[in-house]
């Protein structure tokens, strides 16, 4: 893969972190077996086949720390690149705490790979959302239910009580419609005022997140 790819008047500079954990990602599971063999204690697995980024991360937790981080996608050399470097961060000097882990942002991953192409920012978000995913999924499993992190966001249906962060993670899943967010989620069933604004959401999502 080139070191810069020419996109109209556009190029995208990749950082020499970028290309390195691009071509040589670190904790990236090899093959399906060793999936299939990984212990996990926590899963998270995030993303949109529809788009084509999905993002799966496992972690295994030990004394309230990640000590360890496997994951692997079906994403591009951002998503590549931003997912190595976010397993690095949460398992060196020990492992990270998990309230610490809970609290990158995508921004802190950028930081350290040197900066990513605008159009490529969203990749980074994947893995994010794919940490915090594994951490809930590790504190429901410990009953450890009062530390379940839960994404603020607005609420769109009153009614439900469904917010735009839903809309965003449905149509990450591959919604493209009206109906197939709805059959997701249920939006709009009972509060059908919310209806323009979720379609207006999930144009702004899909162009947000997917490439066509």
């Amino acid at each position: 893969m080139s070191a810069n790819v020419i996109s109209g008047k556009n190029e995208w500079f990749y950082s020499d972190a970028v290309k390195e954990h691009f071509f040589h990602p670190k904790n990236i599971f090899k093959t399906e077996d060793e999936k299939k063999r990984y212990k996990a204690d926590g899963v998270g697995i995030v993303g949109s086949p529809a788009c084509g980024d999905v993002m799966e991360l496992m972690i295994k937790v030990r004394n309230d720390k990640i000590a360890d981080c496997k994951w692997s996608t079906f994403g591009c050399a951002s998503a590549i690149a931003s997912t190595s470097m976010l397993s690095l961060m949460v398992t060196e000097k020990g492992g990270m705490k998990l309230d610490d882990a809970l609290k990158i942002k995508p921004n802190d991953i950028m930081k350290r790979l040197g900066g990513l192409p605008e159009r490529k920012v969203h990749c980074s978000v994947l893995g994010d959302k794919a940490l915090r995913a594994a951490i809930n999924d590790y504190f429901r499993k410990s009953e450890q239910y009062e530390r379940i992190a839960v994404d603020s966001g607005k609420i769109v249906d009153k009614i439900l009580k469904i917010t735009d962060k839903d809309i965003e993670q449905a149509v990450l899943e591959g919604a493209k419609t009206f109906e197939d967010v709805q059959k997701k989620t249920k939006v709009g069933i009972q509060d059908k005022s919310c209806i323009p604004e979720v379609k207006r959401l999930i144009e702004q999502f899909k162009e947000k997140y997917c490439e066509y």
